[in-house]
């Protein structure tokens, strides 16, 4: 943050040697007027900056949104496909497996999507997980079909964790403090620049100004909305592992 303040600093003083220079090297016009070229090269430049400030924030998150959105369906898949390989065990082993697919599938959904909003996941999940894979690794497979399907149920069960994995680094991902800063400032400067910048509205100009000012304030709420991934009117919803809980019902045998 200190490098910022500093780089700020030394574009302001940049600015105040240059004019100084000139003023001293050769003669110039006095420019106070709100519509002259300072204000207008300075209002032009603030615009751009606030566009791409408010164009990365809503970008980056929106990305990162739809990459998690994509994962849960993949995390849910693999538990279905889970369940499946597991049909294939005797009847002990696989009721067991398909209902703790189940339950996790129900603990996601319910418990842990609730914690994500605050980026971090249970470790209760990871327990669970944990202990499946070592009922599965510890089931006494007697023939060849049977190892081959405890390999597939193990890789299912690699697949879920792996999901799991990209689902924690996605809940604790955020756009840089900086950038929304940097959005907010910015857009509070566009507003207010006529004003500052000496322009006093009356009548009918204030009208554009404050249609401005309601649809800087919306884009303003959006930046901070989506700056989560799993919050928020934009976030990622729990309907991937809503979908399954019904599959994983019907598959047989499940309990």
């Amino acid at each position: 943050m200190t490098v910022y303040f500093i780089a700020a600093a030394s574009a302001v003083g940049l600015v105040i040697i240059a004019a100084l220079l000139v003023r001293r090297v050769r003669s110039g016009t006095d420019d106070e007027a709100p519509d002259g070229p300072t204000t207008g090269h300075t209002g032009a430049m603030l615009s751009a900056l606030f566009l791409l400030a408010f164009a990365i924030a809503i970008v980056v998150p929106w990305t990162t949104t739809d990459s998690a959105r994509l994962n849960t369906y993949a995390e849910s898949q693999a538990i279905v496909e889970g369940a499946w390989s597991a049909t294939d065990l005797p009847p002990t082993y696989s009721n067991r497996v398909r209902s703790e697919l189940y339950d996790y599938a129900q603990f996601v959904r319910t418990q842990e999507w609730r914690l994500m909003a605050n980026g971090r996941l249970s470790p209760d999940g990871w327990t669970r997980l944990e202990r499946l894979r070592r009922d599965v690794a510890a089931f006494p497979a007697k023939s060849t079909d049977q190892k081959d399907t405890q390999a597939a149920v193990l890789d299912d069960i690699a697949d879920i964790t792996s999901a799991r994995r990209q689902r924690a680094m996605d809940a604790k991902t955020t756009p840089p403090p900086g950038l929304l800063a940097v959005t907010l400032l910015t857009g509070l400067i566009v507003l207010l620049f006529p004003i500052l910048a000496g322009a006093r509205p009356r009548g009918m100009s204030i009208l554009p100004l404050a249609l401005m000012a309601a649809l800087l304030g919306i884009g303003m709420y959006l930046t901070f909305d989506i700056s989560h991934t799993f919050t928020g009117a934009l976030g990622v919803k729990p309907d991937a592992f809503t979908a399954i809980l019904d599959e994983l019902q019907r598959i047989p045998g499940s309990g």
